[in-house]
């Protein structure tokens, strides 16, 4: 068995524009950019380092209220009591006491808009019974799905060595976010809330981006000293979202400006081009103990690529398969996989099927086959007597 490479040089040319290519510089020390439509990975820095996250990491709080809602252990109206722990909490808040019995849907707009830091407190006892326990299953889920530089020490992304999180993991849950729960991602396009009338002046979002007309919906932002500037934005513009996460800005206007910079870039210099047709042949592979020889592998789907506007190298296109493929082969099972190379974005993997069934061969193929593989073998031998 062993994999067998092919280079699609047509397929590399078709996608070859001849203007040059310019990167985008951010001023971010640690930035993710990912186009969610078609899952490429646009820009990437630093961005499987553990930064301290900030108020970021609220939405992994998010995340937990709002499995909590799917499995049905709450609802929307559900009433959380507030601790002395919980109302004294310093930096952003939503003003809770005692004597309040915030719903889930209120918390959810103070975590949001607020970026209440007693609201993610109440939520994490209301759900774990303390936040240290509800930090370690933040962490525990976190690992399982597959943000792997995470970890938590709290709700709120208070200032903690122990609090964690790489950008990639950051734009991992917002694409959870958005793809998983979309009864509850439009409390993230609020423009203000205030609970009970209280604190008025705190009421508007700090995402800077919702009112700038660039088709921003999400996610949140954060800010500590040791962390800097940071947000974890979406956009989305005609058929393409985009999700993305820059950090360690020097100032809030900084942050507004870069992030504007970010969706400009990513929806201005990248397009999406239908670069395979289904059902197009890009190889044949040869096939064991078939009724048939080889088989051709094709695309099951039109392959759509997002591609920068203006390249300066080729990309590079090629089929990998393990050969030679067993039989029995169903018509459109995965044999292969299309990996496209671009400059200075990572590589992309998409899937390839089987053109037709081949049946396992009868006696004659198989014995065929026998044959063959003796014949290497003597000749294999041959080889190393001479």
């Amino acid at each position: 068995m062993r994999l067998l490479t092919i280079l699609l040089t047509g397929l590399a040319a078709a996608l070859l524009l001849p203007a040059p290519a310019r990167a985008f510089e951010t001023r971010a020390t640690a930035a993710y950019v990912m186009d969610q439509t078609t899952g490429t990975v646009l820009l990437s820095k630093n961005a499987d380092v553990p930064l301290p996250p900030a108020s970021m990491s609220k939405l992994m709080t998010l995340n937990m209220l709002f499995e909590a809602l799917r499995d049905g252990r709450v609802t929307l109206d559900t009433q959380f009591s507030v601790s002395t722990r919980a109302k004294n909490m310093g930096g952003s808040t939503m003003f809770l006491n005692e004597r309040d019995r915030p719903r889930v849907e209120d918390l959810i707009k103070g975590i949001i808009v607020q970026s209440g830091n007693d609201a993610c407190v109440v939520v994490a006892e209301g759900l774990a019974g303390t936040e240290e326990a509800f930090a370690r299953l933040m962490t525990e889920r976190a690992q399982a799905l597959g943000m792997t530089q995470s970890t938590f020490a709290n709700a709120s992304g208070w200032p903690d060595p122990n609090q964690r999180m790489s950008m990639k993991d950051l734009a991992t849950l917002a694409n959870r976010l958005i793809s998983e729960f979309p009864e509850y991602y439009g409390y993230f396009s609020l423009a203000e809330y205030e609970f009970d009338g209280r604190a008025p002046q705190n009421r508007f979002n700090r995402n800077p981006l919702l009112k700038l007309g660039v088709g921003a919906d999400g996610l949140k932002t954060g800010h500590t000293e040791e962390a800097g500037f940071g947000l974890v934005g979406s956009a989305r513009q005609g058929d393409r979202r985009v999700v993305f996460v820059i950090s360690g800005l020097s100032s809030a206007e900084e942050r507004s400006e870069e992030g504007e910079r970010v969706v400009n870039w990513a929806f201005r210099q990248f397009v999406k081009k239908t670069v395979v047709k289904k059902g197009t042949r890009l190889a044949t592979a040869p096939v064991w103990l078939g009724a048939a020889r080889q088989v051709g592998v094709v695309a099951g789907e039109d392959i759509e690529l997002l591609v920068p506007a203006v390249l300066q190298e080729a990309i590079k296109a090629e089929v990998v398969y393990t050969t030679p493929l067993e039989a029995p082969l169903k018509a459109g099972q995965r044999i292969a996989t299309l990996m496209v190379e671009m400059p200075g974005m990572d590589p992309v993997e998409l899937p390839l099927v089987a053109e037709q069934a081949v049946a396992r061969g009868g006696f004659l193929p198989r014995l065929r086959t026998a044959a063959e593989v003796l014949l290497r073998q003597i000749a294999g031998e041959a080889q190393a007597l001479n």
